[in-house]
């Protein structure tokens, strides 16, 4: 899952510090840096972004009247030397305020602030969007349609989740296995393992605490979901 930002500040060291640590933090993708407000009006326009870092204390229009102008589901987090506009950055809904000179690690934070709301505003939409047999995903620049019936199972890679689709060259998309797992029916989908999401319906092999796929492909269960699994097995046992 990756969030499109734009950063606006009208002092250049500022603008190019808060847009360094938005490309090196994965999740982020830095589409505009912006020096004033009514250019980032415009780039918003025409990009679209996730969320937006800015500074309040702008020339012109601040950021404070740049915000009141964005669409209410950009994700906002104010950055500044004074601290006397924090509470004020609250009143529209600002989720977080970093005060200059900002570090890395208060960026970083601020940053998973964003990601959680993201994916919380993602999996809303999901839900609006997903029917009762299937579920769309973004892979590879395209979106989708994946049927619950085809997935086997679901790896963790890293930033991506990996989805094993029946007969199809599996699908790596950029989400985390929680907003991905909440997403999926809970009587049909299982985790098994920190990594790992499988369907119910599509074992065939189990030996020895894992799960045998296709050419010989292992799914660890581990103990932390072993109990739950054993459950369902037994269940379901002759």
């Amino acid at each position: 899952m990756e969030i499109k930002c734009i950063c606006i500040d009208d002092e250049p060291f500022a603008l190019k510090q808060i847009s360094d640590y938005v490309r090196k933090t994965p999740f982020l993708k830095l589409i505009s840096e912006c020096r004033n407000a009514f250019e980032a009006l415009q780039v918003a326009s025409n990009e679209k972004p996730d969320l937006v870092f800015v500074d309040i204390n702008m020339p012109e229009m601040s950021g404070m009247d740049l915000v009141k102008s964005l669409p209410s589901d950009i994700i906002v987090i104010f950055t500044s030397a004074y601290s006397e506009f924090a509470v004020e950055s609250y009143k529209v809904n600002a989720l977080d305020y970093l005060l200059k000179p900002i570090s890395y690690v208060d960026f970083l934070k601020s940053a998973n602030k964003a990601l959680i709301q993201f994916e919380s505003q993602n999996l809303k939409h999901s839900e609006t969007t997903a029917g009762n047999d299937f579920i769309f995903v973004k892979a590879e620049g395209r979106i989708c349609k994946v049927l619950f019936s085809k997935i086997d199972f679901i790896e963790s890679a890293s930033e991506y989740v990996k989805i094993f689709v029946s007969g199809e060259k599996p699908l790596m998309s950029l989400m985390t296995m929680k907003s991905l797992e909440a997403s999926l029916p809970s009587d049909k989908f299982m985790r098994v393992h920190r990594s790992y999401i499988v369907n119910l319906d599509n074992i065939t092999t189990i030996e020895r605490n894992r799960i045998i796929y296709y050419n010989k492909i292992y799914v660890p269960i581990s103990e932390q979901y072993k109990d739950a699994f054993k459950e369902f097995v037994e269940k379901r046992f002759l």
